[in-house]
Order: structure tokens, then sequence, then C-alpha cells
């Protein structure tokens, strides 16, 4: 088995190894010709010299070459990090099989944790608290049962309430509507609009009643309005009043500039892996980027890389649910939903703010 001989990417692995950076670990497996023995990036042991050393992509390579792993850093074992987030991953499969609520304590039991520790790794690698989890979970299932046609009443049962009232008590967090509505396609909801330009070309802002639905980008403000009128094809759009402008402003002026703080009730609608997508590019700070692969860890997902792209191009809310700070493994800028060099405009938007 020959080890990786591209050199551009090898130098980048050695900076990698030198400055045992574990982000690393996981991507390549180093081996010391001398010692036969291969090491993650983050091993604390002493570096050899680097005409010693080969890469590997991975454990079964190293070992098919000949090498031995590392009693120190065990690279052919889980790194710890990876451990904790198999736990949590395995946590979000039981909350995904079932429809009625379960106490903190009995999944933190399930997974061999202390409550404590599970709700503080859950809320890190998810981006929600458990109970916020299966909130999420139940509103996604109810949408499904409604979508696809059951009875309100069932429906309500059936994706794990535990009685009407305990719905009705939030049933406007849920679905932005009542569930008949919803049911009905959303029709009797109406949504207020406004457009204009800013210094990323023409934009567009709509409010539900619940809060901001929609920031859009563009460069044309009718196909903006059409790209609307299919995000909510039931719902009835209207031109925003004076005071609606108002609250436009505060949006445009989070668009121009990020650093600014943003209070405004948003209406976040998706499926609870969105969700988790996208409380996950809110945990981005301003002026720094992740990859999909990232983010894909964050939410205890390693394997979810598409689906979290495809979360990032259904984001309806433009900056403020930042998918324009996610960028490929080798940071290179990726699609963006409103146009890479847009992207690459507020990423250096940022990039001036923090200067300053």
């Amino acid at each position: 088995m020959k080890a990786i001989f591209d050199n551009a990417a090898n130098d980048a692995r050695w900076q990698a190894v030198e400055t045992r950076d574990s982000r690393a670990d996981g991507q390549f497996i180093f081996a010391v010709k001398t010692t036969g023995i291969f090491c993650r990036p983050s091993c604390s042991a002493r570096h050899a010299l680097r005409k010693n050393v080969v890469f590997f992509e991975n454990v079964d390579q190293a070992i098919n070459a000949g090498y031995r792993p590392c009693k120190r850093c065990q690279p052919d074992k889980l790194t710890p990090e990876q451990q904790r987030i198999d736990r949590i991953t395995l946590a979000c499969r039981i909350l995904e099989t079932r429809n009625e609520p379960i106490a903190l304590a009995e999944i933190a039991t399930r997974v061999a944790m202390s409550p404590f520790h599970f709700h503080r790794l859950f809320k890190q690698v998810t981006g929600l608290t458990p109970h916020a989890f299966q909130k999420a979970l139940r509103a996604k299932r109810l949408r499904e049962q409604l979508t696809q046609g059951e009875p309100v009443t069932r429906a309500v049962f059936e994706a794990g309430y535990q009685s009407g009232s305990n719905y009705y008590q939030q049933a406007d967090a849920v679905l932005g509507m009542t569930a008949k509505q919803y049911r009905q396609g959303g029709e009797r909801t109406v949504i207020a609009f406004v457009t204009g330009s800013c210094r990323l070309g023409t934009f567009l802002v709509a409010q539900s009643e619940r809060g901001i639905c929609a920031i859009l980008l563009g460069g044309d403000a009718q196909a903006l309005v059409a790209e609307l009128e299919t995000l909510f094809p039931h719902s009835s759009l209207t031109a925003g009043d004076a005071q609606f402008a108002e609250r436009v402003a505060q949006v445009v002026n989070v668009i121009e500039h990020p650093m600014q703080h943003f209070s405004l009730p948003l209406d976040i609608q998706g499926t609870a892996f969105q969700q988790q997508v996208w409380q996950a590019l809110r945990d981005i700070p301003v002026g720094q980027t992740a990859s999909y692969r990232d983010i894909a860890q964050r939410i205890g997902k390693p394997q979810a890389v598409r689906a979290v792209a495809g979360a990032c191009a259904a984001n309806k809310l433009a900056v403020i649910i930042p998918c324009h700070r996610v960028v490929r493994n080798d940071g290179a800028l990726s699609g963006y939903r409103w146009g890479v060099e847009r992207k690459r405009q507020l990423l250096e938007i940022e990039a001036e703010q923090q200067e300053e």
C-alpha cells in the first residue's frame, strides 16, 4: 500500500502534525518509517523528522503498509470527541423512535451519562436542548401527519402530544398557524413583504404573524417576489405598511453590519433536522467559517454532510441564519442560494468589520 504523495496536501498535513491540530484527527494518519508506528495528527509524542514521515488516508492503509498503532494516541480507536458524538447520535436515534416524551434522566441513562453532562453535551453537539429537540420532532411529525391529510385530532396525538390542550398551548409556535389552516395548505396565512436595495443588491423581507419568515437576496425585485410566492404558495401576500418598513430597516442594518445585534422575532419553519443545522449555523461566530462536515459533526450526524448542504440550501433567512459561513473542507467557497459572489461579499464585509 503506497502512502499519499500529493506534495501540496502533505505540506498541509505536516503543518497539522506539527501543531498537533485535533481538527485533523480522522482526516488522515501519519506514520514514522524509523519506528514503524502510525499516529493521529494530534498525538502528543515527540515529533519525528519530516523526511521520515509518510501519510495515509486511514488506519487500514497504514496497517496494510506494515505499520502498527501508537499506544499513546491509539489511532485505531475512536477519538474521545467522536465517542461523545456517537453517544449523542444514539440519543437522537432513541428520541426519533419514541413518540412520547422521554425524561432527561432516562435518556441520559440510556447512553451511560449523567443528566448534567448529557444535557450540556447534547446542546453543544446539536445546538438544541433535549427538550427543544423533542419539541422539534413532534412538530415535524405533526406537519407530516397533516400534510398526509390526517384529521387534526388524530395528527396531534400521533405526533406525540399528550393532550389536545398540550398542543393548543403551543400551536402558534409549532406551525405558525392553526393545525386546520396548515392541513388546508395555510390558505389563510397573510404574509407582508417589502423589497428594496442594499450593498448586496436587491432584497426582500417578509413577515408572517409570528415574525420575519423570509429574507431573500437577488438582483431583481420581481424575481424575489416570485420566489416568495413559491416558498409560500398558499399564503396571501400583501405589501408591508410603514410600521413594517421600520422593521425592515433593522434587517437591512444587520445585513450590512453583521456585528449588530438582531432582536426581531423570527418565524423559522423547518424539519427537526433543518432546525438543528440552522441553529448550528447561528452558533458560528461572525467572521469565521465552518465546513459542511464540521456542521454534520456538531449536530451528531457526521455522515449527513449532503443533508447539511441541503438544509443550508433550504434556508429562507439570508444572513440571519448565516449559511454563507459554510465552506468546503478545503476552505474554498461552495454554492450559495443567492450566488457565490454574494457569499464572498458577505464574508468580506464580516472580515472588514472585525478589523475595525
